[in-house]
C-alpha cells in the first residue's frame, strides 16, 4: 500500500474541498438548508462539498469504496473505503460559527490508514497515516500527558440518537471525577484536539464512522489509546467512542461503562 501516496491525494483534497465549503460559509444567507431529524441540519453546502470530495475520489481511485455522511454508500472491489464528512459541525457553520471541519478518511479492510482534518477557519490540517506518525501543518503532534482528570479537559459529545439520561451521567462522572468536560459541536476536531495534545480525552456513547475515523488513526499515531474498532461493523454502523493517552484510557472506558450502561 502506498499510504504516502493516498495521503497527499487526501491532504489536497480536504484543502481544496475546505476553500469550496469557506467560500459558501462567507454567504450563509444565500443557502438553502433542510433538517434530517434528529437535530440533524444539513444544507447545500454540505452536498456540494461531498460531492466535489466524491467526484475527485472516483477519478483518481475508481475501484475504491466510498462511505459519505450526505450521499450514502458506494462499494468497491479494492479493499479501500474513503470515509467522508464534508462539514463535520454542521449547527456551527449555519450558524455563522468558525468552528467546523472537513473530514477525509481511507480505510483498508475496514480500519483507518490515511486521515486528514482540515480546518479552514484556522488553516490547520491534521495529517495521519499508519504506521508514519500524525502532524498537524507538519508538525508532530503528541497526545497530551496527564494522570488524572484534573489535568486537562475531556470532550464530550451527544447527538439526536443519544439517551439524555446517558449523556447527563457522563458529564456528572467527569465532574466528579474532578474533571472538566468540553463540547464545540464538531466531533472531529475535538478528536483531532485530543492527538494534537490540546484536549486530555473523549467520550461519546456513538460517533459515525466518518466523524471519528480519521482522528482515531491521528491518535493512535500521536501514541494515544481509543477503543478497539470492529472492522466488520464499525464503518458502517459506527461506534461508542472512548480515547485518551495510557493512563486516562481506562480512567474514560470505566466511566463510560458506568455512564451507558443500559437501563433496568
Amino acid at each position: 500500500m502506498k499510504l504516502s501516496t493516498r495521503l497527499e491525494f487526501a491532504t489536497d483534497l480536504a484543502i481544496r474541498a475546505g476553500k469550496f465549503a469557506h467560500d459558501t460559509f462567507k454567504v450563509l444567507d444565500t443557502l438553502t438548508i433542510e433538517s434530517k431529524g434528529h437535530h440533524d441540519l444539513v444544507s447545500e453546502a454540505d452536498r456540494d462539498t461531498e460531492t466535489l470530495i466524491r467526484d475527485a475520489i472516483n477519478a483518481a481511485y475508481p475501484d475504491d469504496g466510498i462511505v459519505g455522511e450526505e450521499h450514502g454508500r458506494k462499494y468497491g472491489t479494492s479493499g479501500f473505503d474513503w470515509i467522508i464528512d464534508p462539514i463535520d459541525g454542521t449547527a456551527n457553520y449555519l450558524s455563522g460559527i468558525p468552528h467546523w471541519c472537513v473530514v477525509i478518511a481511507c480505510a483498508h479492510e475496514g480500519l483507518p490508514v490515511v486521515g486528514v482534518i482540515r480546518d479552514p477557519n484556522t488553516e490547520e490540517t491534521f495529517t495521519a497515516s499508519k504506521g508514519h506518525g500524525a502532524q498537524v501543518n507538519g508538525k508532530v503532534m503528541h497526545i497530551a500527558d496527564g494522570t488524572t482528570l484534573s489535568d486537562g479537559s475531556i470532550a464530550t459529545g451527544a447527538s439526536g440518537r443519544s439517551d439524555r439520561e446517558q449523556a447527563a451521567a457522563l458529564v456528572r462522572e467527569i465532574l466528579i471525577n474532578d474533571g472538566m468536560y468540553f463540547r464545540s459541536a464538531s466531533g472531529a476536531l475535538m478528536l483531532a484536539y485530543v492527538a494534537s495534545g490540546r484536549l486530555l480525552g473523549y467520550v461519546e456513547d456513538h460517533m459515525n464512522s466518518w466523524d471519528c475515523f480519521a482522528a482515531l488513526l491521528m491518535i493512535t499515531e500521536a501514541g494515544g489509546r481509543h477503543q478497539t474498532l470492529d472492522p466488520d461493523k464499525s464503518l458502517e454502523n459506527g461506534t461508542m467512542l472512548v480515547a485518551g493517552n495510557t493512563d486516562i484510557y481506562p480512567i474514560l472506558a470505566s466511566i463510560a461503562e458506568r455512564a451507558f450502561k443500559p437501563k433496568a
